[in-house]
């Protein structure tokens, strides 16, 4: 059973991490939710669930605006040609449905199978916006909020910065194993 919103406050408070949600019609793109982020402070996520051709899983949140050519991201990730998971096994993995993909949905990948990569432009926003594991409301963490989240929770991220290269291939920042901030 995936796990509930009030279940994912409760991990939140628990790992002291402050947040704010605000509850809005349900949202699916970014472009759709554009009015309801010019009234919310902070960065607001785009996330994309994520297969390479091994059967390797990845989660990418990145910055709404940021630009992700998803036909070079394997080279700094380092993996197979990516694209994107099929919402069955979204929902298998993650327990969330496309248009509620969120950071926040790695509480519930148990059994460790997807890789979180973070655009370094996100965590250079505070706070940063995601949506509590259902697309009807956005909740507010600080950047360092959201670090202390995943390590918790057993997903060390690997930080790109898609901006880096100038032959607009993405470059990875830090390894996995390292802090960001």
């Amino acid at each position: 059973m995936p796990i509930s919103r009030s279940d994912l406050f409760a991990v939140l408070d628990n790992l002291n991490i402050p947040h704010k949600t605000v509850l809005h019609r349900p949202i699916f793109t970014v472009e759709e939710g554009a009015d309801i982020k010019a009234s919310l402070p902070g960065g607001h996520s785009k996330n994309l669930f994520l297969k390479d051709k091994k059967g390797q899983l990845f989660l990418l949140s990145a910055l709404d605006r940021t630009q992700i050519r998803l036909n070079q991201l394997h080279k700094a990730l380092g993996c197979a040609r990516l694209s994107f998971g099929k919402a069955e096994l979204m929902e298998e993995v993650l327990g969330v449905t496309p248009g509620s993909v969120t950071a926040f949905a790695l509480l519930n990948d148990i059994k460790q199978q997807v890789t979180f990569v973070l655009d370094a432009a996100l965590l250079d926003q505070n706070p940063v916006n995601f949506h509590p594991l259902k697309n009807n409301a956005t909740t507010a963490i600080t950047s360092e909020g959201l670090l202390h989240f995943a390590k918790a929770n057993g997903h060390e991220p690997i930080i790109i910065d898609f901006s880096a290269n100038k032959d607009g291939l993405p470059a990875l920042v830090l390894p996995a194993n390292t802090g960001h901030l």
